[in-house]
């Protein structure tokens, strides 16, 4: 193997040094929290912060996780520029019965998804959570249960809700539901509301 010459160790510690800002400046950027990013990685908040400052020298065990959180590749993290590809890849994942395609690729208080419910997803089963979320129904016909209130949602009607409070969502139809879903973690609102439906309308 040949052997590492002054000029390519001087190389490699430029680069080293640069991966901390590069780190903050992706976080940052993304407006992801420390606690947000360690949450994400399993990696202590003082580590990322000392990483962060170059108190910690990175490695590949450090990185991977942070890259993987931010959805990005190594070379990222450690001196290519970025691609500015716009494109999000989804991967669908399937969670009790629903299908569920995440649309956000970084850790943070706000996420989005979109939900594709089967028709036989049809009886309440409420449940609670700390946060607050938003939905707007793409396609078909939700029944919305949320604390004392049993309504019906039609293609472009949205409905925001204290997830604390006993809810549930499922088809009110014959056939799957499609919606889009945000969620912000700490409560974040999205001021937007349904209108209840007419009661000859949700027994129907």
């Amino acid at each position: 193997m040949e052997p590492r010459t002054p000029e390519r160790q001087s190389a490699t510690a430029r680069t080293l040094e640069q991966v901390g800002p590069r780190l903050r400046s992706l976080r940052t950027r993304r407006g992801v929290s420390l606690s947000a990013l360690a949450e994400a990685t399993g990696i202590s908040k003082s580590t990322l912060s000392r990483l962060e400052s170059g108190q910690r020298r990175p490695s590949l065990e450090l990185l991977l996780p942070i890259a993987q959180a931010h959805q990005v590749s190594l070379d990222e993290l450690v001196g290519a520029p970025e691609t500015g590809d716009p494109r999000i890849r989804c991967k669908p994942l399937v969670r009790n019965g629903r299908t569920v395609i995440p649309l956000t690729t970084q850790p943070g208080p706000l996420q989005a998804w979109k939900s594709i419910i089967p028709a036989e997803q049809c009886r309440p089963q409420p449940c609670t959570h700390e946060g607050y979320e938003w939905m707007y129904v793409l396609s078909g016909r939700v029944r919305l249960v949320v604390a004392g209130h049993d309504l019906v949602l039609g293609p472009g009607e949205a409905a925001e809700f204290d997830t604390r409070l006993p809810h549930w969502f499922g088809s009110a139809g014959d056939s799957p539901v499609e919606v889009l879903n945000l969620f912000g973690r700490q409560g974040e609102r999205m001021h937007v509301r349904a209108r209840p439906q007419a009661r000859e309308e949700r027994a129907s």
